[in-house]
């Protein structure tokens, strides 16, 4: 099989440098100042067992591949909000043999929230749910680091619609030699759920810096509290923190160490977009379409917003503020002390 890794930010080109260390064919899909430097430099990625510099080709979109294998497997790593873009630019190209890439290839939701694999869905047939659990960090174009131990990450997988199939256990054993752990997981959206929950943190650390602060560990817990909520509402299940800790017990620890997760960095890259529609947004969603408020989620999601559309600098605004901001949505909706 060969990879092709659509969008090779933090997680991405993590995922390909690993499987193109192990002998994997992969193709790294990127976009403008990063594209160049992987072109001209290669990729140069830092895990726990040291720096090594990737010779991986590159390409801008399909179009520079020319038909595509039907032994290809595609890869969504690219955020939420760029996901239809990606979806249609790949999932129109042609395959050697006839058909397009929606019709005959496989595509791997490799993302933070649970929107993509329903996106996916729409457009193609074969649709596998990641769970990913991979902290990487990408600041700077053509440069990646993850730098957990003893393995890089995480990656739960089975297909979107439940179940799980032989090619999803081909993958994973193709990213077990790569230095992950690949559970196929034929609940695999009950640990995206999960991680959803988590992910719900991210829009504070990026407005308020993720320095470990008591008021910030509060809000992450009261946007939790909606979130579980709402999914009990909406009956959908996920797994709990003792599944999630059990599976990930001594497997992806991390060197001390403040470190910016996912939506912090697009804010320090100035990219202008945020996930947090996908992340705090799903809970708004669920929460309105089954009559749950959500005001920290629907302040968390706003703030965010904010950030990226005017350019702020990720943590410009003091968690008391943030939390003013919480306080009085829940005021408003009813919910204070809850």
């Amino acid at each position: 099989m060969r990879y092709i890794i659509i969008g090779a930010g933090a997680i991405g080109a993590t995922i390909g440098g690993r499987l193109a260390e192990a002998g994997a064919e992969v193709v790294l899909v990127a976009r403008g100042a990063h594209a160049r430097a992987l072109k001209a430099d290669g990729l140069r990625l830092t895990t726990a067992d040291g720096t090594r510099v990737h010779r991986i080709p590159v390409a801008e979109g399909p179009a520079e591949l020319g038909e595509l294998r039907p032994d290809d497997v595609l890869l969504l790593t690219v955020k939420t909000q760029d996901a239809i873009a990606a979806l249609d630019a790949w999932g129109d190209a042609e395959v050697a043999g006839g058909g397009t890439a929606a019709q005959r290839l496989p595509v791997l939701c490799a993302q933070n929230g649970v929107e993509s694999e329903r996106l996916a869905l729409r457009r193609f047939a074969r649709v596998y749910g990641v769970c990913v659990w991979l902290p990487a960090t990408f600041l700077e174009p053509g440069v990646v680091s993850a730098l957990c131990a003893p393995l890089t990450g995480i990656l739960h997988l089975g297909l979107a619609a439940g179940g799980a199939d032989a090619r999803a256990g081909r993958i994973a054993a193709d990213l077990e030699k790569a230095g992950f752990e690949a559970p196929v997981a034929p609940d695999v959206m009950r640990w995206k759920y999960a991680k959803l929950l988590g992910n719900l943190g991210n829009a504070v650390q990026a407005t308020t810096g993720p320095e470990p602060h008591p008021a910030k560990a509060a809000l992450l817990l009261r946007a939790r509290r909606e979130g579980r909520a709402v999914l009990g509402a909406a009956g959908i299940a996920h797994a709990s923190d003792e599944e999630q800790a059990a599976a990930r017990d001594g497997k992806v620890e991390q060197p001390p160490g403040v470190r910016g997760g996912s939506s912090w960095q697009s804010l320090r890259r100035g990219t202008g977009s945020i996930e947090a529609d996908y992340l705090n947004g799903e809970i708004s969603l669920l929460g309105r379409l089954h009559g749950v408020p959500t005001p920290v989620n629907d302040t968390l999601r706003h703030a965010a917003n904010i950030f990226a559309r005017e350019g702020l600098p990720p943590g410009a605004m003091p968690v008391e503020e943030l939390t003013a901001l919480a306080d009085e949505a829940e005021a408003r909706a009813g919910t204070a002390g809850r």
